[in-house]
């Protein structure tokens, strides 16, 4: 597994990760994802202020980390990795790439969300730092009609 930073010609191999993963329900996106429409926010998202980088295994993307600027010194970090990508140290390399390079651009947090059941990012970003700051209490309409909530985890740096 390697970690790279992402270049345009990635935009869509990191929308596809998203369609890949919706089914899951483990993402805020849902199926189905338009990839054409996400790759183009991948490529806007690189072209200006944000960052991202792919796992790769064989030269095949797996995963994808993204850090949008949020307000002055704060990213916003959304990642997935494929089931095939997990459980092999990718999520790890790719959060500690990102805070490196938030924390070299003088940005003093890292904030994200994750569904509260999702255990296994929670205990990802618990290991690599991140504490739970707030619960968005039933704040996401969902496509099926329910409400899910968040959890709201934050890393300071320096």
């Amino acid at each position: 597994m390697d970690v790279r930073r992402a270049v345009d010609q990635d935009a869509a191999a990191m929308a596809g990760v998203i369609a890949v993963v919706a089914p899951e329900d483990t993402l805020g996106a849902q199926p189905p994802v338009d990839v054409a429409t996400r790759a183009a926010g991948f490529r806007d998202l690189l072209a200006g202020d944000g960052a991202a980088w792919v796992l790769e295994d064989g030269g095949v993307v797996q995963g994808y980390l993204s850090l949008t600027p949020r307000t002055r010194g704060v990213f916003g970090l959304g990642m997935a990795i494929v089931a095939a990508g997990r459980g092999r140290g990718g999520g790890r390399a790719l959060v500690e790439a990102a805070l490196a390079f938030a924390r070299a651009g003088g940005a003093h947090k890292v904030d994200l969300e994750v569904w509260p059941d999702n255990a296994r990012a929670i205990a990802l970003y618990a290991a690599t730092g991140f504490v739970v700051e707030g619960l968005r209490d039933r704040h996401y309409l969902r496509a099926d009609g329910t409400l899910r909530s968040s959890l709201i985890m934050a890393r300071r740096l320096g």
